[in-house]
């Protein structure tokens, strides 16, 4: 029996659309990882780009459950004692509050080329305007799947 490799030609590509309010972000995060990897594709090929391209609106009123709200999150500006924070609630409320769902995707992902390369089919928006309705992406009800997906308050 022979190891099945999907070739680029064979490799179809959809658009999801998700809309991410009420549900919870780390359930949110790891069903579009897995749809940007095409881990949902039963030709799923390890080193190829087989994942579909995901959009997700309402990513401002996603959820967060326990005490995630008040968790810091650092980065470094790379100049001697440059170490920042900003809690995610404060990013949540901020200028840019779709980078709290693009943050969890992108580290549901293994690191290297190919998840840097798959990130590129994730298109992540604050509100629910997007300018891709002419892709007609299907609908993905993440609300359906199951019910600890959501939560409400």
């Amino acid at each position: 029996m022979k190891t099945y490799t999907a070739k680029p030609a064979e490799i179809e590509k959809k658009w999801i659309l998700i809309d991410a309010e009420g549900i919870v972000l780390g359930r949110l995060a790891s069903i579009i990882a897995m749809r940007l990897r095409g881990k949902h594709k039963a030709t799923f090929t390890p080193h190829m780009d087989m994942g579909d391209n995901v959009i997700v609106i309402n990513a401002d009123k996603v959820q967060l459950t326990g005490n995630k709200r008040n968790k810091p999150n650092y980065w470094h500006t790379g100049y001697p004692g440059g170490i920042k924070s900003r809690t995610t609630g404060q990013i949540l409320e901020g200028k840019f509050p779709e980078r709290v769902v693009t943050q969890a995707v992108k580290r549901m992902l293994p690191g290297g080329p190919l998840s840097r390369q798959q990130m590129t089919n994730l298109r992540v928006y604050a509100g629910t305007e997007h300018p891709h309705e002419a892709q007609q992406p299907e609908v993905l009800d993440v609300r359906a799947m199951n019910t600890k997906n959501t939560r409400s308050a």
